[in-house]
Order: C-alpha cells, then structure tokens, then sequence
C-alpha cells in the first residue's frame, strides 16, 4: 500500500509542475507573448502521459486484492490527504485552462478585428484608385 501512496505523490508532484508550467504561460498570453505556445502545448503533452502511465501503476498496485483491515489508519490518512491534494490541483488547473483559452480567443478576436479593419481601409483606398481615367489618358495620348 505505500508504493501507492508513493505514486500518489508522485502523481501530484508532475501536476504541481503542470499546474507551475500553465501559469507561466498565462503570464505570457496575458502579456501578448505567444511564443513558444507549440512548445508549451507538448510539454503538456509530456506531463499528462507521465501521469497517465502513473495512474496505470497505481491500478496495478491497487489490483491486489486486500481485506479492508489490512489497510491501517495512517496510510488511509495518507491516502485521503493525497487524494485532496489532487483534487486541488486537478481543480485549479481547471481554472487555469478556462483563462488560457479565454484569453487565446480574446487574442484572436482581435486580431480578427484588426484584420478586417485592415481589409476596410485597403477598401476605401481602392476607391479613390482608379483605373479609368488613366486608361483615358492613354487613349487620348
């Protein structure tokens, strides 16, 4: 049962460390600074196969069978603490995400915005070229 309980927080420590990663990159969005969301996004990657390969260990250890005596009260504290703290991560990581993509798309509407303002002055400038009276002048050269 320890080696779960040692999982358990091994578990937790790489989702500190996504949940570190993911506010640095929040700062970054915040701050207009787009690079290195490729990067960012694979690391993410990286984290989370980690933990899902964590996760299969933890099935595994847990796949013994054991009689609920044989679990004292310690390591079931033990259990419940890490479990708590996961579900604190887990959740603020949550949030985290949901402000990531906020702000992803509050970036892109902008730029959309500015794109179409750019497509409307290159309208009203096409307006004022014009074509024709160039073509008559060469005519009447």
């Amino acid at each position: 049962m320890s080696t779960s309980i040692e999982l358990l927080c091994e578990k937790n420590i790489h989702l500190e460390k996504f949940f570190r990663a993911n506010e640095v990159q929040l700062r970054n969005i915040r701050t207009g600074n787009f690079e290195g969301l490729d990067s960012f996004y694979k690391m993410r990657e990286g984290i989370l196969e980690i933990i899902r390969k964590i996760d299969e260990m933890i099935e595994r250890a847990s796949d013994i069978p054991k009689p609920d005596a044989a679990i004292d009260e310690e390591l079931r504290r033990q259990i419940i603490v890490c479990l708590q703290h996961k579900n604190i991560l887990v959740n603020k990581i949550l949030e985290q995400d949901l402000q990531i993509l906020s702000a992803i798309e509050t970036a892109k509407s902008q730029v959309i915005k500015e794109l179409a303002q750019v497509r409307g002055v290159r309208k009203a400038l096409g307006g004022y070229k014009s074509g024709k009276p160039k073509k008559r002048l060469d005519e009447e050269a």
